[in-house]
This record gives C-alpha cells, sequence and structure tokens, in this order.
C-alpha cells in the first residue's frame, strides 16, 4: 500500500470520529497557514541549502557536510512522534530506505522534539536511519519552514492527548512544515516538496526516483 492510500485510510476513520466543529475548525487553521504564502519563501530547487550539526536519537552529532561527502543526502521535516501522518511516512521511509541506499543517499528526519522523544519515535517504527533533533526547530527556522501551532488547537491537540511541551519543551508550540528535500552532494537542491497540509506528504517512492534522476 502506499502512503498515500495510507494516509487516505487514516484520515477516513477520523472523519468517522472526531466532532464535526473540530475537523473544520483543523481544517480552517490550515487554510490560514497556506495563506500566509509560508510556503513560497520555503527553499527551493537549485538553491544551496545552509547546513545543519544535530544529534542524533543516540546523541550523536550528525553533519550535513560530513553526509554529503558520502552522496546525496535526502531530508525530511516531520512534527512528532505523536503525529499519526508523521509515524506513517517515517515508516514509508524505512520500507524505501534499501532503495535510498542504493543510490548512494543517506536518510535524515529532523524533529524539533527533543532526543529523548526522538529516540522513542526511532524505536517506535523500527527505524534504522539518522532521527535528528532541532531543539527550539532552530533549523527548521533558518530555512523558512516553521509555524507556531495556533492557539486555538492547542487545547484541542491537549484533549486527543498531545502535550507539545512535553515532547519539544516548554513554551515550545513551534513546528515544521510538511517538507523533503533531495540534497546533491553540491549542496543544492535536486527535488522538493514543501505543503502547508501536514496531511499532505511526498511519496517516498517519488524520492527514489529524483535520487535515481542525479
Amino acid at each position: 500500500m502506499s502512503l498515500q492510500d495510507q494516509i487516505a485510510e487514516y484520515k477516513a476513520a477520523f472523519v468517522k470520529k472526531a466532532p464535526l466543529e473540530v475537523q473544520e475548525l483543523m481544517k480552517q487553521v490550515t487554510k490560514d497557514l497556506a495563506e500566509t504564502g509560508i510556503v513560497d519563501k520555503a527553499p527551493k530547487v537549485s538553491e544551496k541549502l545552509s547546513a545543519f550539526s544535530l544529534p542524533n536519537q543516540n546523541g550523536e552529532t550528525v553533519n550535513l557536510e560530513d553526509l554529503l561527502v558520502k552522496g546525496p543526502v535526502v531530508m525530511t521535516f516531520y512534527r512528532g512522534g505523536w503525529c499519526p501522518y508523521c509515524n506513517l511516512e517515517l515508516k514509508a521511509y524505512q520500507d524505501q530506505l534499501a532503495n535510498i541506499k542504493a543510490a548512494n543517499a543517506t536518510l535524515v528526519a529532523i524533529t524539533p522534539e527533543l532526543p529523548d522523544m526522538s529516540l522513542s519515535t526511532a524505536e517506535k517504527n523500527a527505524l534504522e536511519f539518522e532521527v535528528l533533533s532541532d531543539a527550539n526547530a532552530e533549523y527548521a527556522k533558518s530555512l523558512g519552514l516553521v509555524f507556531s501551532l495556533a492557539e486555538e488547537l492547542r487545547p484541542i491537540y491537549k484533549s486527543f492527548g498531545i502535550e507539545l511541551e512535553k515532547h519539544n519543551g516548554e513554551g515550545q508550540f513551534d513546528l515544521p512544515l510538511a517538507a523533503t528535500f533531495v540534497i546533491a552532494q553540491d549542496g543544492t537542491v535536486a527535488n522538493a516538496f514543501v505543503d502547508a497540509d501536514y496531511t499532505t506528504r511526498q511519496e517516498p517512492a517519488e524520492v527514489v526516483a529524483a535520487l535515481n534522476a542525479l
């Protein structure tokens, strides 16, 4: 089953159980975010991407420059292990990991979650690639990918059992857009996917195709 099919299946189940007013509010907040033009400010194909130096789920520092010495890099941003759409995406990338490695590329997933939380996400999804903790979403901010969870959604998330401050740190409600980049060895963006709708994700097979086209 493709990632898109899995997302559609999850969304259908959510629609059946979530209160209509909650669904409408979430749709409106997503629409409002899209209308800010945030996606237009994100990195685009052929642009040079700034480097990162971030801790992985094991506390080891990972540098973009070091990864690019080995080959292209696939960089995907996710909101957190509490996000069902993110978990579906991460599992889908795990399923494509052999194909990504066959293209001589390295896959990293970047989250604003604290290292302990990113470790839990990696273990829960049996991930065999780097999960990097971007404290306070600073790196994602430098790329223009960050928004703050709307005030009106915070109590709703809490009612779902999602307490962002436990995941991201006290006072931290900043989240990255759904975004995935294929970075060529010269540091430029070869393929870019950015969407204000967190339920929309790039199909990992498309990323593999972009790698094979380099």
